[in-house]
């Protein structure tokens, strides 16, 4: 029999479905030790030359299997007898994997004792020689093990739905489907391939029967769709395989609670994750088709807003890249924010219908819902001679299972991000039924399903507070429900739940989970409150984004207790706890244990859900150093000085996969050219590298035609967007984010006032050293915050001013960007050569949008706020213009009030919009107020001195290109601590307990 050579990628275990693991390559490291799923069977060694016998007990069951080595001298091959229960295509499964390894059955003899057989195989290595190494024994015995190994399937079992259908239980029935069993693994022995005919075939393939076109005739954004599941075809072999592998070897996990998750497009991201952009780009190529215009028929998942959005999205590429158990949580929103339009300069809101055409990139999980309760009563039951209490809910919803999987850069590894939407209940509202009221039981289902309908209610109302709230449990308690599920598969002792569930927080939006795990241990486990307390205080951590006290959740009891009744009798109680606790403490300290309480007194009794955090949360993290001393010393005070062990940050990161790798391929060319190696995408800190040639001029040639690439791409969306003809020679400037006081966009665009008003009053001598200037602005503003809309109108009125003044030309342009969103990020970011982030110093919590400017070499113009301050330390502050008063600095300005006076040159501006130089006189006159002397919160007049001289040192940067440039390619070689990596790392290590666990390829 002639030994055969299969090559390792394209291997399954005919068992499982399981790729064989990596033992299966004879030269690579080896572990002795051995899977727990497959401790059932036994082996038994010896071995009278090379081979020691192990030290494992033999044991005399008939039950077990056995596998037993011999390489006796007197042999020339080596002898493996094994005895195991007899059933269908096990000598098959047997011989392949000796086949597999490369390895020749020169005799084979089979006996019978029972139902057992023993088969004794004499096998030759490719020479015809003995196997001699006894890491190779022990490989191969391995491997005879995990193909024998029956234990992880389980019988069929008829069972009857709640709809009254009959279903086959998950798994395979051992006997009378033995057969077919073996059919099956047969046809999936192998993965998709990814050569271009391949490729080719299935997108056509999916053209016509997942988009149902013809093959000949279909258009970009049906090739799109039929492109996206071909890819997503391949994320579901890495996600079966990889929850198949956290399954068996049954790590700690991660649970990731998050109420908002802002992917962005998930095509490139994907391709580049797996591997195969080029296959993709070569075969469509063929088709006919172009990669980058298909790839741009893809909408933004509409998940999020802002920063933590973003992060959450980032870390869970980071949990898949860097091999973590991770799942994340979310709601799958109908229509997400809202879609900004601009008419006349005036922002308007229009619903978001990003699911209009489908979303290839989820998998609907119909089998996969739970039911989530609201309202009723809470009455009392003696249950074992014990008093307890039971929530009897009025209303119920169906949580239906969205799976997206993330793929990981360079592993195998594809994690999942759940999203859930609410479905109405399969319940019959019996009221409706039997007085014969039809239409109300619809318009009641209805109701069910705007839970999810939509980020970010109105909240301003009751109504609104109340769906708000209802988002937060049906998130959170449809997730509990799953994570229990998935806990008690393999577990039935809830000791064990903190070994085997991280439960991380992000923000206070889900803190509700707290009472909800002590509903479920308490009520439905029956585990007394204080052990189950114990349990919920080791598996939480949360971190914090807020900065000011202002700005954390509170909820209205009464509100509370009508929509979850038993959760507010939960925290009640567990705040009584608390306060015990404390005043063994504190004492008679009635102030600071009302400060510290979890129910706030007032007009107005509510819940702190941060203090609810905080009381059971085991790590309470900031997301950058100055944010935890804002935490520490302002925030939660009473907290720190109490518990000081339980605080920490980690400051936020951006992924360099999407940021770079994705958003700017020219760049990421550059990087691993010159570090001779693509390692630094998933090893930032390698990029540190570049610092010895930022003086390299051949660098700086290729580094400058990189960057005006990427303007001229900017250029021309903005001349699509806007009819706005920009210069490339100009420095583009850009702020893009959420428009906010605090961010300070005003200050941006006092700042561009001056400078306009500076260029008209210059001669033109002086014109002729003007560093010209693309001033673009981007972000959107909350519907009912009417200062930041004025602020997008005096954008734009400043902005048809100064394009069409022929005094001005091309040394000032300014552009406004509608509906920014991580797309249009992805186009700007790269063509970026200066970036603002204004915010008033302490009121930026960490600020991740500077990361990825300064990943893609944008110069940083910045107050030290947030993770500003740690990036100077970097890069250096020489390296970036930082301006304005620091944080210490900011209480006392502000008690100066009136008394603090602005510079003349910021009351000229403001006079200028107050008095209509750009219209709108009466418009603008309660956005000029919020600037007045001793009104002027956000401290737009004291910086504006020192504003308008950074930005002078930035100008006299770019006049010198050399320097510009050098200055740019140190920012991007200072920006690996950034990396959303490092991030998760420290989470990791600091606050969840969990290790990478590697799908083997």
């Amino acid at each position: 029999m002639a030994a055969i050579s299969v090559p390792l990628l394209t291997l399954r275990s005919p068992q499982t479905n399981r790729p064989f693991p990596s033992f299966f390559n004879l030269n690579r490291p080896f572990s002795t030790s051995l899977s727990s799923n497959c401790s059932f069977n036994h082996l038994t060694v010896s071995n009278s030359s090379t081979f020691s016998n192990q030290a494992i007990t033999e044991t005399t069951t008939s039950d077990y299997s056995t596998i037993n080595v011999q390489n006796d001298d007197a042999l020339d091959t080596t002898l493996f007898v094994i005895r195991a229960k007899n059933r269908i295509g096990l000598l098959q499964i047997i011989t392949r994997v000796f086949k597999v390894l490369g390895l020749t059955i020169q005799k084979a003899i089979v006996e019978f004792e029972g139902e057992f057989f023993v088969k004794k195989f004499f096998v030759s290595d490719s020479n015809g020689k003995k196997i001699e190494k006894t890491e190779h024994l022990e490989k191969i015995q391995k491997a005879l093990m995990e193909a024998i190994d029956t234990g992880g399937v389980s019988p069929s079992v008829a069972v009857v739905s709640g709809r009254g259908v009959v279903v086959r239980k998950a798994g395979l029935n051992l006997g009378e489907r033995k057969a077919k069993a073996e059919k099956m693994f047969g046809l999936m022995d192998v993965f998709l391939k990814n050569d271009a005919v391949s490729l080719q075939k299935d997108i056509l393939d999916h053209v016509e029967f997942t988009v149902a076109r013809s093959r000949f005739n279909f258009d970009d954004f049906e090739a799109y769709q039929a492109l996206a599941h071909s890819v997503r075809d391949r994320l579901i072999e890495r996600w079966h395989d990889t929850h198949q592998y956290f399954k068996k070897k049954d790590p700690k996990r991660l649970y990731f609670l998050s109420l908002e998750f802002l992917m962005g497009r998930s095509l490139t991201n994907s391709v580049i994750n797996l591997g195969i952009q080029d296959q993709y780009a070569d075969a469509l190529s063929q088709l006919g088709f172009d990669y980058e215009v298909l790839a741009e028929q893809e909408g933004d998942a509409a998940l999020g807003n802002g920063g933590l959005a973003r992060l959450a999205a980032c870390q869970m590429d980071s949990l898949a890249t860097l091999d973590y158990p991770a799942w994340g949580y979310g709601l799958r929103y109908q229509y997400g924010l809202f879609r900004q339009i601009i008419v006349d300069g005036f922002q308007h809101e229009q619903p978001d219908f990003w699911l209009n055409f489908g979303n290839p990139w989820e998998i609907e999980r119909v089998h996969v819902s739970y039911p989530v309760k609201f309202y009723g009563t809470v009455e009392e039951e003696v249950l074992n001679g014990k008093t307890c209490r039971v929530w009897i809910p009025a209303e119920s919803v169906e949580a239906v299972a969205y799976d997206n999987p993330i793929p990981g850069y360079g592993t195998r590894n594809a994690i999942n991000l759940r999203l859930w939407a609410a479905k109405p209940s399969d319940q019959y509202d019996m009221e409706s039924y039997t007085t014969g009221d039809y239409i109300n039981a619809i318009v009641n289902r209805q109701k069910a399903e705007t839970i999810s309908n939509v980020l970010y209610p109105d909240d301003r109302s009751y109504q609104g507070k109340e769906l708000r709230l209802k988002q937060q449990y049906f998130f959170v308690s449809a997730s509990l429900q799953d994570i229990i599920r998935r806990f008690k598969d393999l577990h039935n002792n809830f000791d064990e739940f903190p070994e085997k569930v991280a439960l991380q927080i992000n923000d206070t939006h889900p803190s509700i989970a707290i009472a909800e795990v002590m509903r479920v241990l308490v009520d439905e486990e029956h585990l007394d409150w204080s052990k189950a307390w114990g349990i919920a205080c080791k598996i939480f951590s949360v971190t914090i984004h807020a900065v000011q006290p202002e700005a954390l959740e509170k909820v209205p009891i009464d509100l509370l207790g009508s929509v979850l009744p038993r959760h507010l009798e939960i925290i009640y109680e567990i705040n009584y706890c608390l306060m015990e606790e404390l005043k063994k403490i504190l004492g008679q300290d009635y102030d600071k244990l009302s400060r510290m309480s979890i129910i706030e007194e007032g007009a107005v009794k509510c819940i702190r859900m941060a203090n609810l955090s905080l009381a059971c949360c085991h790590t309470v993290n900031g997301v950058s150093r100055l944010h935890l001393e804002t935490l520490k010393t302002r925030v939660f005070k009473d907290f720190y000085e109490l518990w000081p062990q339980k605080f920490q940050f980690k400051t936020n990161g951006v992924t360099q996969r999407r940021w770079i790798v994705v958003s700017n391929p020219s760049l990421c060319s550059i990087i691993s050219k010159w570090l001779g190696t693509e390692a630094w995408i998933r090893n930032v800190d390698l990029i540190a590298g570049l610092r010895e040639y930022a003086e390299d001029p051949d660098l700086h040639a290729e580094w400058k035609n990189m960057k005006k690439v990427n303007k001229m791409r900017l250029a021309e969306y903005i001349e699509t967007l806007t009819s706005v003809k920009v210069s490339l020679d100009a420095m583009f400037d850009v702020q893009i984010k959420r428009i906010h006081e605090y961010k300070r966009q005003l200050l941006n665009i006092l700042g561009i006032i001056h400078r306009y008003d500076c260029i008209k009053n210059m001669d033109e001598s002086d014109k002729r050293r003007v560093v010209p200037r693309v001033c673009i602005i981007g972000g959107k503003a909350a519907p009912g915050y009417e200062v930041a809309k004025k602020i997008i109108k005096l954008c734009h009125v400043v902005a048809d001013k100064v394009n069409i003044d022929p005094d001005v030309g091309d040394l000032l342009k300014v552009v406004f960007i509608p509906d920014y969103n991580v797309s249009v990020a992805e186009l700007v970011i790269p063509g970026t050569d200066l970036s603002q982030h204004l915010s008033t110093a302490g009121h930026e919590a960490s600020g991740t949008g500077c990361m990825k400017f300064l990943m893609n070499g944008s110069l940083l113009l910045a107050t030290a706020d947030g993770s500003a301050v740690e990036i100077a330390e970097e890069i250096g502050a020489a390296n970036m213009f930082l301006f304005g008063a620091k944080v210490d600095e900011v209480p006392a300005l502000r008690e100066k009030g009136t008394s603090l006076k602005g510079s003349l040159q910021f009351a000229r501006v403001v006079r200028m919009v107050r008095d209509g130089h750009f219209g709108f006189k009466d418009y603008f006159k309660s956005l000029c107020d919020t600037v007045e002397e001793g009104k002027d919160f956000y401290l737009l007049g004291s910086d504006f001195a020192s504003y308008l001289e950074a930005q002078a040192a930035a100008d006299r940067a770019f006049v010198d290109q050399e320097k510009w440039t050098q200055m740019s390619i140190l920012s991007t070689a200072g920006s690996g601590k950034f990396s959303s990596d490092r991030t998760i790392e420290e989470y990791a290590e600091q606050s969840w307990g969990i290790e990478p666990c590697k799908c083997p390829f």
